[in-house]
């Protein structure tokens, strides 16, 4: 049994998941983990050092992107018989792992079995109502607010802030600053409190196009504000009881090829505690068979960060394997810990990755239509960022039409050796498209280009598409 942790100067939460993973219940001389370093600046592995006798560093030397750093610790475990991968952001319960081996050796036809994975910390809700207004000239859409931050005890938040509903998508300034989000009137936002103790001083930028009155609700308290067109903080109350919110119950295949963490953004309580087979799993915690590895192949090393679980999850199930979900001892993940949501990192390879594993293992008409769709959307965000804004009289931002933009152009440079890949992918497949698309689900609501939609991330796509892990 062996254990792949990735290290990119991820410090004391890399050395807070390897505790975990050595607090596992299972075998001491059975249970093998690997630390790759994967080019850190600060690398951990003199602090590992009193635990050397159960965990390998291995030295990238140089930053390998998730999926060539994992696959070198994959390599270095040798012929074991499960390999297990895990974020350095995650920890886990001494119980995590036995239910996950069970379903693996239970059916020799699951190559993969993914736990729940659960957002680190407890939540409590804040809904934002306002009145909204139509900016007209290009952009028709109905805005509230405008949610640019969060303070919680002094401390900036923004990274932990979940936007659960009611927005339309990430926007930034044109000229640099705080990228922000519009509510269309009623909106829902969660912060993370501490369990127990008191509950912390929360505030919320805020600003409108025009001064408008804002109520903020949380539980049985409420508040009421004026928003002005400067961003400004506003005090938020925190009511109610704290719960769990789900990160990942297995992954999905939505309509347009996007893959989505199933649960993503939904209160736990208890609706995913069954086993069930899903599409594909998600690389912050996943038991892998070698088996499946053998046959399957390695995360694809191209994608760098991003869809390459989404990727290989595809390919196994094109060879006929099954991915199991199964339910036991959450994994914490603390998301978005080492590259942020919404970066341009992050917005480069999950925009671009999502269209090259579509050119790697989808029908030709989808990945067609995916491509045409990622252009037809971002000719939209460019009439919303910078036609109407001209329009308008103000100054246009770019940032949103340039990083689309940058993402297809390296899709189409990286598209010839894909296509190629592909025909030799298409040769070995064992389940042909019409069996792998009944997978495909709806999401709940489909809005109109440059809005999202619930769960989450990047702009324009019916869902979430599939990079929450890092």
């Amino acid at each position: 049994m062996g254990v792949v942790v990735l290290d990119y100067d991820g410090g004391d939460l890399t050395l807070r998941c390897v505790e975990s993973a050595l607090g596992t219940d299972w075998p001491a001389d059975a249970l093998r983990i690997v630390v790759v370093d994967n080019g850190s600046r600060h690398p951990v592995a003199e602090r590992l050092r009193p635990d050397m006798e159960r965990v390998t560093v291995l030295e990238a030397g140089t930053n390998r992107g998730f999926a060539g750093g994992c696959n070198l610790g994959i390599r270095a475990l040798g012929p074991v018989d499960h390999v297990a991968l895990l974020n350095n952001d995650a920890t886990v319960d001494p119980g995590w792992l036995a239910p996950l081996v069970g379903a693996l050796e239970a059916d020799p036809s699951v190559g993969a079995a993914c736990p729940k994975i659960l957002f680190e910390g407890s939540f409590l809700e804040i809904a934002v109502t306002s009145p909204t207004g139509v900016p007209g000239l290009g952009d028709r859409r109905a805005l509230g607010v405008a949610v640019s931050g969060a303070l919680l005890d002094g401390v900036d938040a923004r990274r932990s802030l979940q936007l659960v509903s009611g927005f339309w998508g990430m926007e930034h300034p044109p000229r640099g600053g705080e990228p922000f989000q519009w509510t269309d009137g009623h909106a829902l936002v969660r912060v993370p409190v501490p369990p127990g103790g008191p509950r912390p001083e929360c505030l919320l930028r805020l600003s409108a196009t025009e001064a408008r009155p804002v109520v903020l609700a949380s539980g049985d308290e409420r508040a009421e504000h004026t928003v002005g067109p400067e961003p400004a903080w506003y005090p938020a109350p925190l009511g109610g009881e704290p719960f769990d919110v789900v990160n990942n119950a297995g992954s999905v295949l939505l309509d347009g090829g996007y893959g989505a963490d199933r649960g993503y953004l939904e209160r736990d309580e208890g609706q995913y505690d069954r086993i069930e087979e899903v599409f594909a799993w998600c690389g912050a915690a996943v038991l892998l068979s070698r088996r499946y590895l053998e046959d399957v192949g390695l995360l694809e090393e191209r994608f760098f960060l991003y869809y390459e679980d989404f990727d290989l999850s595809w390919r196994g199930r094109a060879r006929g394997w099954r991915h199991l979900y199964v339910p036991g001892p959450p994994v914490r993940h603390l998301h978005s810990a080492s590259t942020v949501e919404g970066s341009r990192l992050h917005h480069h390879y999950s925009e671009r990755n999502r269209l090259l594993t579509l050119a790697r293992n989808a029908p030709g008409r989808m990945a067609v239509e995916a491509a045409a769709h990622h252009l037809l959307v971002t000719a939209s965000y460019a009439r919303r960022d910078l036609l109407a804004p001209v329009m308008h009289r103000r100054p246009p931002s770019w940032e949103t039409v340039r990083r689309r933009s940058r993402s297809f152009g390296s899709f189409i440079g990286a598209l010839p050796p894909v296509l190629r890949e592909r025909r030799d992918l298409r040769r070995r497949r064992r389940v042909d498209d019409g069996e792998l698309l009944v997978w495909s689900t709806a999401p709940e609501t489909r809005p109109p280009d440059g809005r999202q939609a619930v769960p989450r991330r990047s702009p324009g796509p019916p869902g979430r598409p599939r990079a929450p892990r890092k």
